[in-house]
């Protein structure tokens, strides 16, 4: 790109900056280390909750044509690790989300300039305003997760039990409220809800119960032990540092069609 500067009444004005570079809009496949997490690891359960309604938007995400759990290989084999070790302590791993392609990004950012689409907020965002969630930091555009190596997670029991399906139109129980009331998800309780936009969902906020910090304690443990870094306002949330693309967002959809 060439830029022209322009004279104004004797003075040259400065030329404009560049604008930021953009995330990399990549084509419909992911790269050959790009895998299914659990057919890494059969033991990791998967709740992917962008392909179905149980999110804060309340509908399958743009990109998610498929539930899976997608990684680079090498953060799959790292939560292969994580997941021998939790089970030496009595649990398991469960995901939420992996690789979130681009255009489920670019959804989140329309949405976000939706006021009126709000219909999830008593358990997602209960005390939060809609116009702050990205401002606030709990919605981000671009994100690590794009680059294949983020994921969202927790911990459940060695032996979960059966977890209560979402029913679309059910009575709402803000993230907030205590694990008995909220959602029925089948983790240990964790202090909130996944995906809960509160402070209370920050990983060292010191109101949660003592067995919530305890359980937050123990999975960041296991997960800094293998190269994991976690995101403070959010609990669930960990990159692997070593990650292979560390400058590169894909946009391939979430199907096992997108691998090679």
């Amino acid at each position: 790109m060439v830029t022209v500067a322009v004279a104004v009444a004797g003075c040259q004005r400065p030329p404009p900056a560049p604008p930021p570079p953009s995330p990399s809009a990549t084509g419909p496949r992911a790269p050959a280390d790009v895998v299914v997490l659990t057919d890494v690891d059969p033991r990791i359960r998967a709740d992917i909750r962008y392909a179905g309604a149980h999110n804060f938007v309340g509908r399958p995400v743009a990109g998610y044509p498929e539930p899976l759990c997608l990684l680079t290989r090498a953060a799959a084999e790292a939560l292969r690790r994580v997941q021998s070790a939790a089970l030496a302590t009595g649990h398991g791993l469960k995901v939420y989300d992996c690789y979130r392609p681009q255009r489920a990004v670019d959804d989140f950012v329309a949405w976000g300039k939706l006021p009126d689409q709000q219909q999830m907020k008593a358990e997602f965002y209960p005390d939060e305003p809609k116009s702050r969630l990205f401002a606030d930091g709990y919605l981000g555009a671009p994100t690590a997760h794009s680059r294949g190596s983020t994921v969202d997670l927790t911990l459940v029991p060695a032996a979960p039990p059966d977890q209560a399906a979402y029913v679309p139109g059910q009575p709402l129980v803000a993230c907030t409220a205590p694990a008995g009331r909220r959602f029925g998800d089948n983790s240990v309780d964790m202090g909130t809800g996944f995906d809960c936009f509160d402070p209370r969902a920050h990983t060292a906020d010191p109101r949660v119960t003592a067995d919530a910090r305890e359980n937050r304690e123990l999975l960041k443990r296991l997960m800094t032990a293998q190269g994991f870094e976690n995101y403070p306002r959010e609990w669930w949330h960990y990159r692997f540092t070593a990650e292979p693309y560390p400058a590169t967002w894909f946009d391939f959809p979430v199907a096992r069609s997108s691998l090679r």
